[in-house]
């Protein structure tokens, strides 16, 4: 019997963070922001569409180190990381939940609720729940949750500068062919594409999508 596959978060920094179990459930929700335009004598009023508004994921995690007598926050303050302001981005990251072969939109973590319900005798604690709501961090071309060989999308990878690298070279590498730099530049608002930080992440959009321009 092969073991489960456990769900992640894959984050926009190029990091992984594996769950110690996978969810139980699994909630899902699309918003759509449409206007009602009623008058009297009218049954029902008129709606007029807005706007899709961001979707939301949800759906709790758990953790217990029993077995071994670690502090579980080791675990949870994995989680609370996600939500501080990254130097580099000026925000919190994205996350993207993945397991298996299903995977869900790019998203930002909206809420963490965490609950300690387990301690050692010294107070230590060893059990906890993590509520989590994730909100949609950017229109993307897919369902909120999929295989992604079902439909199609775009990919992007991170690539952080080595020194001494320009974008021209990292176009290169990535696509084979130089002149790409400029989808790069424009995807990461790059002003200067000579003068790279060494250390700063840059967006590699999907080939496909280099190749048309972006």
């Amino acid at each position: 019997m092969s073991a489960p596959v456990k769900a992640y978060f894959e984050t926009e920094t190029g990091d992984t963070l594996t769950f110690m179990f996978n969810p139980e459930t699994l909630s899902v929700t699309r918003n759509v922001a449409w206007k009602a335009d009623g008058s009297p004598g009218e049954d029902a009023p008129s709606v007029t569409y807005q706007y899709g508004a961001a979707g939301e994921m949800s759906f709790t995690l758990w953790f217990d180190t029993t077995a071994t007598g670690q502090d579980v926050t080791i675990y949870t303050n994995q989680l609370i990381e996600l939500t501080r302001i990254d130097e580099d981005l000026r925000r919190p990251p994205w996350v993207q939940f993945k397991w298996g072969d299903l995977e869900a939109f790019k998203a930002v973590i909206k809420t963490v609720a965490l609950k300690f319900n387990y301690f050692a005798a010294g107070g230590t604690p060893l059990r906890a729940s993590a509520a989590l709501t994730l909100t949609q961090f950017a229109d993307e071309a897919s369902y909120p949750l999929q295989n992604p060989t079902s439909g199609t999308r775009k990919r992007e990878r991170i690539h952080r500068v080595q020194p001494g690298e320009t974008l021209d070279r990292i176009a290169y590498t990535a696509y084979g062919d130089s002149t790409q730099w400029r989808v790069i530049a424009n995807r990461n608002r790059v002003m200067d594409p000579l003068r790279l930080p060494p250390g700063m992440r840059l967006i590699l959009p999907e080939r496909e999508a280099a190749a048309r321009g972006g």
